[in-house]
């Protein structure tokens, strides 16, 4: 039984790698369209992302099965609920690469905007964060993970920016009032990714160490001031 279950949970392990693979690879795109505004890479993102939702199913069930089949305890069982956790959280930050991909799109049929700088450190940094997450995740590191959970202010802090950069170049030309808002949806669902990276992280933790650190940091994580839309 023992045997079995290390080679089920070998098999769990490579798959949600795959989820973490198809992911990146999605927000990478969006992204890349976004900057460089390129229409046909925003659309491959939202078509795609029904091939991720398919992977969160398939993932999904075979914790369901293990579960059942061998009934696990203390660390393995840790393990599995962690995954589950990551699973619903991947696939949450493949939809957000969707939305960014569908702001991309809409971008680049209108007249070009300026992208902020922050905006691009956001990119950055939720790249960086989604990366770090899934190492954590593979080699149960629970430094990398505590570094993913305190990079997340750094990207609140940006978003906070980006909504006042936003704000100001709206008050300069309100014709460019759509295009910002759809900037600032970029943002949004950056921080989002972010949270998502986070989240990851904090299931980390609690697989390796058994200590549950959800919402022991920042309360309001990711609230921004003001009334711009942000959807």
């Amino acid at each position: 039984m023992a045997q079995h279950l290390l080679r089920d949970l070998e098999h769990l392990k490579k798959d949600i790698l795959t989820m973490g693979a198809m992911v990146e690879e999605a927000i990478e795109l969006a992204t890349t369209s976004l900057m460089t505004r390129r229409p046909e890479i925003a659309r491959r993102v939202i078509e795609n992302d029904d091939v991720i939702d398919q992977k969160e199913l398939e993932v999904e069930e075979e914790c369901l099965k293990d579960l059942a089949l061998h009934q696990p305890v203390a660390k393995d069982l840790r393990f599995i609920v962690a995954i589950m956790k990551v699973n619903n959280d991947l696939e949450r930050m493949g939809d957000l690469a969707v939305n960014i991909a569908q702001r991309a799109l809409f971008l680049a049929e209108h007249t070009p905007i300026a992208i902020p700088i922050e905006l691009r450190e956001m990119v950055r940094h939720v790249g960086d964060m989604v990366k770090n997450c899934l190492d954590a995740l593979v080699n149960q590191d629970v430094e990398i993970a505590r570094g993913v959970i305190r990079a997340d202010d750094t990207v609140d802090i940006l978003n906070r920016e980006m909504f006042r950069v936003l704000e100001a170049v709206i008050r300069e030309d309100p014709e460019t009032v759509e295009r910002a808002l759809n900037v600032l949806s970029v943002s949004r669902n950056l921080e989002r990714m972010a949270d998502a990276a986070t989240n990851i992280a904090e299931d980390v933790v609690f697989m390796v160490e058994g200590e549950v650190i959800r919402h022991k940091h920042a309360p309001g994580r990711g609230t921004i001031p003001g009334s711009l839309g942000t959807r």
